[in-house]
Protein backbone atom coordinates (compact mmCIF):
# COMPACT_ATOMS: atom_id res chain seq x y z
CA UNK A 1 0.00 0.00 0.00
CA UNK A 2 1.31 3.75 -0.67
CA UNK A 3 2.22 4.92 2.82
CA UNK A 4 2.97 8.88 2.78
CA UNK A 5 6.64 10.14 3.22
CA UNK A 6 5.91 14.09 3.63
CA UNK A 7 2.90 16.49 4.28
CA UNK A 8 1.43 17.23 0.83
CA UNK A 9 -2.03 18.17 -0.53
CA UNK A 10 -4.48 15.69 -1.85
CA UNK A 11 -4.62 18.49 -4.35
CA UNK A 12 -0.73 19.52 -4.49
CA UNK A 13 -1.61 20.79 -7.98
CA UNK A 14 -4.83 22.39 -9.19
CA UNK A 15 -4.86 23.53 -12.68
CA UNK A 16 -8.63 22.26 -14.03
CA UNK A 17 -8.57 24.38 -17.19
CA UNK A 18 -5.24 23.44 -18.08
CA UNK A 19 -6.29 20.07 -17.27
CA UNK A 20 -8.85 19.55 -19.82
CA UNK A 21 -7.29 20.90 -22.68
CA UNK A 22 -4.56 18.90 -21.65
CA UNK A 23 -6.76 15.42 -21.70
CA UNK A 24 -7.85 16.90 -25.03
CA UNK A 25 -4.65 17.50 -27.26
CA UNK A 26 -3.03 14.44 -25.48
CA UNK A 27 -5.51 12.41 -26.96
CA UNK A 28 -5.16 13.40 -30.42
CA UNK A 29 -1.28 13.90 -29.94
CA UNK A 30 -0.92 10.44 -29.57
CA UNK A 31 -1.67 9.41 -33.91
CA UNK A 32 -0.97 12.97 -35.26
CA UNK A 33 2.18 13.48 -33.57
CA UNK A 34 3.70 9.73 -32.88
CA UNK A 35 3.30 9.79 -28.92
CA UNK A 36 1.65 6.37 -29.12
CA UNK A 37 4.64 5.07 -30.59
CA UNK A 38 6.97 7.35 -28.40
CA UNK A 39 5.18 5.51 -25.38
CA UNK A 40 6.21 1.96 -26.77
CA UNK A 41 9.70 2.51 -26.99
CA UNK A 42 9.52 4.51 -23.77
CA UNK A 43 8.03 1.54 -22.05
CA UNK A 44 9.49 -1.51 -23.54
CA UNK A 45 10.82 -4.45 -21.47
CA UNK A 46 9.90 -3.23 -18.20
CA UNK A 47 8.66 -5.32 -15.61
CA UNK A 48 8.57 -5.96 -12.02
CA UNK A 49 7.14 -3.38 -9.67
CA UNK A 50 6.94 0.02 -11.50
CA UNK A 51 6.00 3.51 -10.18
CA UNK A 52 4.59 6.25 -12.81
CA UNK A 53 5.12 9.99 -11.56
CA UNK A 54 2.97 12.23 -12.94
CA UNK A 55 0.35 9.92 -15.18
CA UNK A 56 -1.90 12.72 -16.16
CA UNK A 57 -4.93 10.92 -18.09
CA UNK A 58 -2.89 7.62 -17.94
CA UNK A 59 -2.18 7.20 -21.38
CA UNK A 60 1.05 5.10 -20.20
CA UNK A 61 -1.16 2.90 -18.75
CA UNK A 62 -2.15 1.15 -22.21
CA UNK A 63 1.26 0.39 -23.24
CA UNK A 64 2.56 -1.10 -20.90
CA UNK A 65 3.91 -4.98 -21.39
CA UNK A 66 2.81 -7.68 -19.64
CA UNK A 67 6.51 -8.36 -17.68
CA UNK A 68 4.49 -5.23 -15.35
CA UNK A 69 3.77 -6.64 -11.86
CA UNK A 70 1.94 -3.74 -11.17
CA UNK A 71 2.39 0.29 -11.67
CA UNK A 72 1.44 2.70 -8.73
CA UNK A 73 0.43 6.10 -10.83
CA UNK A 74 1.20 9.45 -9.24
CA UNK A 75 -0.90 12.19 -9.97
CA UNK A 76 -1.19 15.24 -8.41
CA UNK A 77 -4.03 17.25 -10.08
CA UNK A 78 -8.13 16.03 -10.00
CA UNK A 79 -9.41 16.32 -13.16
CA UNK A 80 -6.22 14.38 -14.57
CA UNK A 81 -6.17 11.66 -11.92
CA UNK A 82 -10.06 10.94 -12.49
CA UNK A 83 -9.29 10.63 -16.24
CA UNK A 84 -6.17 8.52 -15.16
CA UNK A 85 -8.49 5.61 -12.50
CA UNK A 86 -10.47 5.58 -15.35
CA UNK A 87 -7.64 4.94 -18.01
CA UNK A 88 -6.41 2.17 -15.21
CA UNK A 89 -9.84 0.13 -15.95
CA UNK A 90 -9.34 -0.86 -19.00
CA UNK A 91 -5.33 -1.37 -18.70
CA UNK A 92 -4.06 -4.92 -19.41
CA UNK A 93 -1.88 -4.41 -16.10
CA UNK A 94 -2.64 -3.61 -12.05
CA UNK A 95 -2.54 -0.31 -11.99
CA UNK A 96 -2.82 1.33 -8.40
CA UNK A 97 -3.37 5.50 -9.13
CA UNK A 98 -2.27 7.74 -6.34
CA UNK A 99 -2.89 11.51 -5.16
CA UNK A 100 0.80 12.81 -4.42
CA UNK A 101 3.56 15.10 -5.56
CA UNK A 102 7.18 14.61 -7.17
CA UNK A 103 8.88 16.52 -4.00
CA UNK A 104 7.47 13.85 -1.65
CA UNK A 105 6.47 11.18 -3.17
CA UNK A 106 3.38 8.70 -0.69
CA UNK A 107 5.17 5.51 -1.13
CA UNK A 108 8.16 3.87 0.82
CA UNK A 109 11.70 3.33 0.11
CA UNK A 110 13.35 0.95 -2.11
CA UNK A 111 10.01 0.00 -3.26
CA UNK A 112 10.10 -0.48 -7.00
CA UNK A 113 11.85 -1.94 -10.03
CA UNK A 114 11.94 0.81 -12.27
CA UNK A 115 10.32 4.64 -12.41
CA UNK A 116 8.44 6.60 -15.87
CA UNK A 117 8.69 10.34 -15.99
CA UNK A 118 6.62 11.11 -19.33
CA UNK A 119 6.45 15.19 -19.59
CA UNK A 120 6.91 15.87 -15.81
CA UNK A 121 10.06 17.40 -15.07
CA UNK A 122 9.44 20.36 -16.66
CA UNK A 123 6.52 21.20 -14.69
CA UNK A 124 7.54 20.17 -11.15
CA UNK A 125 8.25 22.90 -8.61
CA UNK A 126 11.38 21.77 -7.45
CA UNK A 127 13.56 19.36 -9.76
CA UNK A 128 16.29 18.86 -7.19
CA UNK A 129 14.13 17.26 -4.82
CA UNK A 130 11.55 15.04 -7.06
CA UNK A 131 14.97 13.40 -8.31
CA UNK A 132 15.96 12.60 -4.61
CA UNK A 133 12.43 11.35 -3.91
CA UNK A 134 12.79 9.30 -7.33
CA UNK A 135 16.07 7.66 -5.80
CA UNK A 136 14.83 7.06 -2.22
CA UNK A 137 12.10 5.22 -3.62
CA UNK A 138 13.93 3.12 -6.02
CA UNK A 139 15.42 0.13 -5.17
CA UNK A 140 19.16 0.29 -6.00
CA UNK A 141 20.43 -0.52 -9.33
CA UNK A 142 16.58 0.15 -10.31
CA UNK A 143 15.87 2.29 -14.08
CA UNK A 144 14.16 5.15 -14.49
CA UNK A 145 12.64 5.53 -18.22
CA UNK A 146 12.25 9.32 -19.20
CA UNK A 147 10.50 11.19 -21.78
CA UNK A 148 10.84 14.72 -21.47
CA UNK A 149 11.24 18.11 -23.08
CA UNK A 150 13.84 21.10 -22.61
CA UNK A 151 16.30 23.27 -23.65
CA UNK A 152 17.20 23.36 -27.59
CA UNK A 153 18.19 24.59 -30.85
CA UNK A 154 20.01 27.10 -31.27
CA UNK A 155 20.97 30.68 -29.99
CA UNK A 156 16.96 32.15 -31.23
CA UNK A 157 15.16 29.20 -29.84
CA UNK A 158 17.06 29.24 -26.14
CA UNK A 159 16.58 33.18 -26.14
CA UNK A 160 13.03 32.21 -26.90
CA UNK A 161 12.48 29.30 -24.59
CA UNK A 162 13.96 31.72 -21.73
CA UNK A 163 11.74 34.56 -22.55
CA UNK A 164 8.77 32.23 -22.62
CA UNK A 165 9.51 31.00 -19.35
CA UNK A 166 9.65 34.25 -17.59
CA UNK A 167 6.31 35.26 -19.30
CA UNK A 168 2.99 33.33 -20.27
CA UNK A 169 4.12 29.83 -20.75
CA UNK A 170 4.29 28.37 -17.16
CA UNK A 171 1.03 29.87 -16.48
CA UNK A 172 -1.07 29.15 -19.86
CA UNK A 173 0.35 25.50 -19.82
CA UNK A 174 -0.14 24.20 -16.07
CA UNK A 175 3.18 25.28 -14.59
CA UNK A 176 5.09 24.03 -17.52
CA UNK A 177 8.90 25.27 -18.57
CA UNK A 178 10.52 25.40 -21.98
CA UNK A 179 14.08 25.66 -20.86
CA UNK A 180 15.22 23.09 -17.91
CA UNK A 181 18.00 20.65 -18.93
CA UNK A 182 16.54 16.82 -17.42
CA UNK A 183 19.26 14.86 -18.69
CA UNK A 184 21.49 17.46 -16.47
CA UNK A 185 19.42 17.72 -13.80
CA UNK A 186 19.17 13.68 -13.59
CA UNK A 187 23.23 13.51 -13.89
CA UNK A 188 23.15 16.13 -10.93
CA UNK A 189 21.13 14.21 -8.58
CA UNK A 190 23.24 11.34 -8.69
CA UNK A 191 21.94 8.93 -11.64
CA UNK A 192 24.07 6.98 -14.11
CA UNK A 193 22.50 8.14 -17.35
CA UNK A 194 22.10 5.12 -19.82
CA UNK A 195 21.19 5.06 -23.58
CA UNK A 196 18.88 7.99 -24.52
CA UNK A 197 18.44 10.38 -27.29
CA UNK A 198 16.81 13.64 -28.82
CA UNK A 199 14.17 13.37 -30.44
CA UNK A 200 11.68 16.03 -32.09
CA UNK A 201 8.17 16.45 -31.48
CA UNK A 202 6.51 16.35 -33.94
CA UNK A 203 8.69 14.63 -35.96
CA UNK A 204 7.06 15.97 -38.93
CA UNK A 205 5.93 19.24 -39.07
CA UNK A 206 7.53 22.65 -37.54
CA UNK A 207 9.88 23.16 -34.52
CA UNK A 208 8.10 24.59 -32.37
CA UNK A 209 9.91 25.65 -28.63
CA UNK A 210 8.38 22.43 -27.21
CA UNK A 211 9.75 20.29 -29.63
CA UNK A 212 13.08 19.56 -27.74
CA UNK A 213 12.90 16.15 -26.22
CA UNK A 214 14.77 13.41 -25.42
CA UNK A 215 14.08 9.63 -24.26
CA UNK A 216 16.15 7.35 -22.88
CA UNK A 217 17.16 5.47 -19.64
CA UNK A 218 19.17 5.94 -16.09
CA UNK A 219 19.51 4.08 -13.35
CA UNK A 220 20.12 4.26 -9.38
CA UNK A 221 23.52 3.45 -8.36
CA UNK A 222 23.94 -0.11 -6.71
CA UNK A 223 25.80 1.81 -4.23
CA UNK A 224 23.27 4.01 -3.25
Amino acid sequence: MPLRSGKVPRDAVHHPLFARYYARISVAAETRMGMGRVRERLLDGLSGRVLEIGAGNGLNFAHYPGTVSEVVAIEPERRLRQLAVEAALRAEVPVDVVPGAAEALPVKSEGFDAAVVSLVLCSVRDVPRALGELRRVLRPGGEVRFFEHGRGGGRVMAFSQRALDRTVWPVLNGGCHLSREPVRALRDAGFELGPYRQVLMPEQGPTLPASYCVLGTAFRPLGG
